[in-house]
């Protein structure tokens, strides 16, 4: 078994010191990688606990396809690690101009453009160590997808946006980078891109992204070179610049600029096609959709809820305002008070009632 050397940092040892000083005084922390991702969720208050520094590849072997790095590393250094043996992270994060940190990434847990046809960020991780409200450095999970004790709870850090403890390793399943890429754009009409992608998939279309705004239709195409070619050749359409996706993943495209409070609406995959109140894109074939509105927060969540789905204020004046209903919030109450029974971890950036069970005295 082959193992790749890279050169890293162990802070492991000072980051539990400053976690357990900071236990003992019930000081709040506010964990902190590369910052790219501090509009998500409600500002925290409390004494910054950064994971800079923290860094470095622990263990890569390519021929398990499994890696496992350090929390404050950046995704595009460990990108950069895993492109020389011609493989990647296949969920594609968003890089944030190279300044997106491995921890910062599990913890928010945001997958690309790829994410319905091979899944997301938490089913590539195969195990983690933490630093949790008690005091102990633990680890949950293992290097290899049979490995199963703990799994979950490693999965249950993806998401959980620093709520549950600082993650300080993470170990990742792989997968070898797409031998040949294309994209195209259609015009489609938006009522027609689910029974074109149902078609396509029918067909095994090596399709591994579709987004739609404005009447257009933009497709990426991954795989080996016969059948990349063979579906560029029956789909047809005009060819399109592969720098969309990454555009379209690090929210770089015009859309994005245009004024107006950007919401994120997750939806089921048979959600039927409705007007929104403001301009949209749409993403993972149709399960994800991005708004730029100014209607109230409440006529957004109710049309998502309608459609059995859910929206997220991702920027603007109602950002961090996300409620969680009842029945869920008890789940997440318990699991905080199991893994940060002081609360001392990002407290109320998840959500604000997360921390009402906690002990704060």
């Amino acid at each position: 078994m082959s193992t790749v050397e890279h050169k890293n940092q162990d802070r492991s040892a000072e980051l539990l010191e400053q976690v357990q000083q900071a236990l003992a005084t019930k000081t709040p922390l506010r964990l902190q990688g590369g910052n790219t991702k501090a509009f998500l969720g409600k500002a925290v208050q409390g004494q910054a606990l950064s994971l800079a520094g923290h860094e470095g590849v622990v263990d890569y072997d390519p021929a398990e396809l499994v890696v496992t790095v350090r929390a404050g590393t950046s995704l595009q250094a460990l990108e950069k690690v895993l492109n020389e043996q011609g493989q990647c992270l296949p969920f594609e994060p968003p890089l944030f101009d190279g300044r997106a940190t491995v921890g910062g990434a599990t913890a928010c847990g945001l997958s690309g453009p790829r994410r319905p046809w091979v899944g997301s960020l938490r089913d590539y991780v195969l195990g983690c160590r933490l630093i949790s409200g008690m005091g102990t450095h633990m680890r949950f999970g293992g290097q290899v997808m049979k490995n199963v004790a703990g799994y979950d709870v490693s999965r249950l850090m993806v998401g959980a946006q620093g709520a549950l403890g600082v993650i300080t390793e993470v170990s990742f399943k792989v997968l070898p980078r797409p031998r040949s890429r294309a994209s195209l754009v259609l015009d489609v009409a938006q009522q027609d891109m689910a029974g074109l992608l149902r078609g396509w998939r029918d067909q095994s279309r090596p399709i591994t992204g579709a987004a739609w705004q404005d009447g257009r239709l933009h497709l990426r195409l991954e795989g080996g070179d016969s059948s990349v070619q063979l579906a560029k050749e029956q789909i047809g359409g005009e060819a399109l610049d592969l720098s969309y996706w990454d555009d379209l993943c690090e929210q770089r495209l015009e859309f994005f600029r245009q004024p107006g409070t950007l919401w994120r609406i997750a939806l089921p995959v048979d959600a039927p096609v409705q007007t929104w109140p403001g301009q949209i894109l749409v993403d993972w074939g149709g399960t994800q959709l991005w708004l730029k509105s100014d209607a109230p927060a409440e006529q957004i969540h109710e049309q998502a809820q309608t459609m059995k789905g859910h929206a997220r204020c991702w920027s603007g004046s109602g950002a961090g305002q996300d409620i969680l209903p009842e029945s869920l919030l008890i789940w997440h109450q318990r699991l905080k008070q199991q893994l940060d029974p002081v609360g001392i971890f990002n407290p109320g950036r998840l959500f604000p009632s997360l921390e009402s069970t906690c002990k704060h005295n």
